[in-house]
């Protein structure tokens, strides 16, 4: 089933709207909001995902380019040593985010900033910004939606307290931006930078415990 996420309705409407009126003004020129509309359709689809089973594991946050991965000092909500991974999502890519593991929501912060390109590397911090930071059983682990020069706005849907499972759906941002995870120091990132990952599907990391086997 062809499944689309509430959000882009709006959008699809709003650009479906324009086709009557501009055939009655300029009849030819209705084939431009309804590629509009076919544009939004494409944009807003929320396909099913494999969730991969197994312990230990976290997945992709986000449909997109990877394009940094390094460690780094978590200061602004975790305060931790910690590993980052950031995904870049292009006007093209499913832009639905889902959860990395399983956890508790501890904080959903809204920061105002900047629109600068997601790819650039000041777009973490300085760009308007969603950053839900959640409780797992391997430590708090920190997600950042990032808005970009085009996506102006990023939603979560989660709230604190809620609980999530691996891979489930939590939010979406609208337009390329990017996302950024930070996970525990210890664990062992499975991907590689301008690797291509989907949301709730690619495994990014794994955390050897003295449980695993």
């Amino acid at each position: 089933m062809f499944k689309l996420a509430p959000e882009g309705y709006p959008f699809i409407i709003g650009s479906l709207a324009l086709t009557a009126p501009v055939f009655l003004v300029i009849p030819a020129g209705t084939l431009i909001p309804l590629a509009l509309t076919a544009f939004m359709i494409y944009f807003f689809r929320d396909p099913e995902r494999l969730i991969p089973e197994g312990k230990d594991l976290f997945v992709a946050p986000a449909d997109g380019k990877v394009i940094v991965i390094r460690d780094v000092r978590e200061t602004r909500r975790i305060g931790a040593d910690m590993k980052q991974v950031s995904i870049f999502m292009s006007p093209f890519n499913v832009h639905v985010n889902r959860a990395p593991c399983a956890g508790r929501v501890k904080s959903v912060r809204h920061n105002k900033g900047s629109f600068f390109a997601a790819y650039k590397d000041e777009a973490s911090i300085k760009n308007e910004n969603i950053e839900m930071a959640f409780e797992t059983e391997y430590g708090d682990i920190l997600v950042r939606q990032v808005a970009g020069f085009l996506a102006r706005r990023a939603v979560c849907r989660k709230n604190e307290g809620d609980v999530l499972k691996r891979g489930e759906r939590y939010g979406i941002i609208k337009f390329s931006s990017r996302v950024d995870i930070y996970l525990p120091k210890d664990v062992t990132i499975k991907v590689k930078a301008d690797e291509m990952v989907k949301a709730g599907e690619t495994v990014i990391a794994e955390l050897k415990t003295e449980f695993s086997i």
